[in-house]
């Protein structure tokens, strides 16, 4: 569909204004070659202002006429030219079409037909790329059209003098289809997650039955290790691993939802966990209750990896972050009892020396992973303090131990302390250092208050005496400015000008013709005219040349004399 003129958004140009730009255009398209290049120097202006958003039209416009300037010029043989235009065709070809180009790539011939592009352009662009070298009469041929067609479809329209419609809304049929086709992939890539979310579910669900299957065999013979996977957890197991490796955050998304890593009190019941036994339900030290962590043990630790880690504990804290903004304890106890099991996992502080082997086997049982993670230190720390609840002081201690590179020792205490007074909890770290607060009186205050007013004042004389000297070292620099101009066309503004109300390129008072800041006088001096000194200590060798050489032309150096020019030449 095309845009209304009403919605066209206003956009900063390079040139001062609409004169500017009709001069360029028609110095452009003159046949004064001499014109032609005043009208360069203004679009190499432009492009330095404008950077990389110089129009594409524009530019392929002044590498064309570049083209006729040197051509016109007669100091290049006829190959060098039909390089410089082949080379300026092929860049115009390409860079007109490649916004009608899609995802999939369609022929030059058909994009320049939508454009009305002769296809004999198209033709002679596929010759110089490909193909011999095309003679310089169709070179120049090709230049005449393209510069033609770049005066109807861009130059022109600029000015209102035809259709304001520009050549890429001719393709909105074709970008209709491209629409139509992306909200047609949209609808696959939509359907195709509702099929693996069900999946997903599906596969965590069979997961769950297995554990509870096993958990009622437990209760049966009275055993508290839980089993090795049987034959059918296996199966179940291999495929929520062939699952996760296309679809693992879609399935970590369905783990924390409500009854698979964040059981109800159902599953809790069945479970046989207490949820009024403050060891492992306190919001302050979130811990996992054991038999709730062995029932999802052996699904982690088939998705145990580095990327599912990362993953896993970005989504808790994105997670935690929602469930303390809904206040939803049962929520946010399950999802910071995760968080402190993964860096729990993950520490090096710990130290287990005096454990037996027993013990040690049967922690290391209980681990999701064994090996150390490199974490994103940085990123956990922010979103853990992104994220305050009564669990966050503790988290927050977690991370802050485990770090590789660890922050400064008052830096830790200082964002232990404010964590704890923000979410209104008792620091983590129980041997926290409290520094004694000073007793004040009102003597000691009157006496703060009177110090901080001496150190205002002495600051404000200080920066009083500053200003006055900066301000006269500009005033001298703006008299000795004044001196170097005296006698030229120049002066210097001391007027207080707001600069942001004027365009660049022009000044307070100039006139709207292009023009204005051109001499009205000048003088042209020849190189023979001008004054030439030689240093005290040129070689002796060196003479200078004599008045009777002189002509009308200029100097006739002889063979002897440009040899002893040359050795006294000094170079910089």
């Amino acid at each position: 569909m095309k845009k209304k003129d009403s919605q066209k958004k206003r956009h900063v140009v390079a040139w001062i204004n609409k004169a500017e730009w009709d001069q360029v255009r028609e110095y452009l398209y003159s046949k004064d070659y001499a014109l032609q290049k005043i009208a360069l120097h203004r679009i190499s202006a432009w492009k330095a202002r404008y950077a990389n958003s110089t129009p594409v039209a524009m530019d392929c416009t002044a590498d064309l006429v570049r083209c006729q300037v040197l051509d016109r010029s007669e100091k290049l043989d006829s190959h060098d030219l039909a390089l410089l235009y082949g080379a300026a065709l092929v860049r115009f070809t390409n860079l007109i079409t490649e916004r009608q180009q899609g995802k999939i790539a369609r022929p030059l011939r058909r994009l320049a037909g939508n454009l009305n592009i002769p296809e004999w352009i198209v033709n002679l662009r596929h010759d110089v790329t490909h193909r011999k070298l095309p003679a310089l009469k169709w070179c120049r041929k090709g230049c005449e059209v393209v510069l033609e067609w770049l005066q109807q479809e861009y130059w022109s329209r600029q000015l209102g003098g035809v259709s304001s419609a520009d050549w890429e809304e001719q393709t909105d049929g074709e970008d209709e289809e491209m629409d139509l086709k992306k909200h047609e992939d949209e609808l696959i890539a939509r359907q195709k997650e509702l099929e693996a979310y069900k999946n997903a579910r599906e596969l965590l669900i069979s997961y769950e039955k297995e554990q509870y299957n096993a958990c009622g065999m437990l209760e049966a013979k009275g055993n508290d290790t839980w089993p090795d996977p049987m034959a059918d957890m296996n199966w179940i197991l291999g495929e929520i691993k062939h699952f996760s490796m296309e679809f693992g955050e879609l399935l970590i998304d369905v783990l924390l939802e409500d009854g698979f890593l964040i059981p109800t009190a159902e599953q809790l019941s069945s479970l046989s966990c207490d949820t009024s036994d403050n060891e492992f339900f306190c919001p302050t030290e979130p811990k996992l209750p054991p038999v709730f962590l062995r029932f999802w043990l052996p699904l982690l630790k088939t998705l145990n990896s580095q990327s599912f880690i990362h993953l896993f504990l970005e989504k808790l804290f994105a997670e935690l972050k929602l469930a303390s903004c809904e206040q939803g304890t049962h929520r946010m106890m399950f999802i910071s009892g995760w968080i402190s099991e993964v860096m729990l996992c993950n520490s090096n502080k710990i130290d287990y020396h005096f454990e037996t082997k027993a013990q040690k086997k049967a922690r290391m049982k209980d681990m999701i992973f064994v090996n150390r993670i490199q974490l994103r230190w940085q990123q956990l720390l922010s979103a853990c303090l992104d994220a305050p609840c009564a669990s966050t002081p503790h988290l927050l201690y977690l991370v802050l131990e485990d770090m590789e590179h660890p922050l400064p020792m008052e830096t830790q205490q200082r964002l232990r302390q404010l964590c704890s007074i923000y979410t209104q909890t008792e620091p983590s770290e129980p041997d926290v250092e409290q520094r004694p607060r000073p007793i004040y009186t009102l003597e000691s205050l009157h006496e703060k208050l009177q110090r901080s007013k001496r150190q205002s004042q002495s600051s404000q004389v200080h920066t009083q005496k500053r200003q006055t000297g900066e301000e006269n070292k500009w005033s001298d620099a703006e008299i000795e400015t004044a001196k170097l101009l005296r006698g030229s066309p120049w002066q210097l503004c001391s007027d207080q000008v707001l600069w942001k109300n004027y365009p660049l390129g022009k000044v307070p008072g100039q006139s709207d013709e292009p023009s204005c800041l051109m001499m009205e006088n000048y003088s042209v001096m020849t190189v023979y005219e001008q004054p030439v000194e030689l240093e005290s200590g040129e070689p002796q060798g060196v003479c200078r040349p004599s008045a009777s050489m002189r002509t009308a032309d200029g100097h006739l150096w002889s063979h002897t004399d440009l040899s002893k020019l040359k050795t006294g030449l000094q170079l910089f």
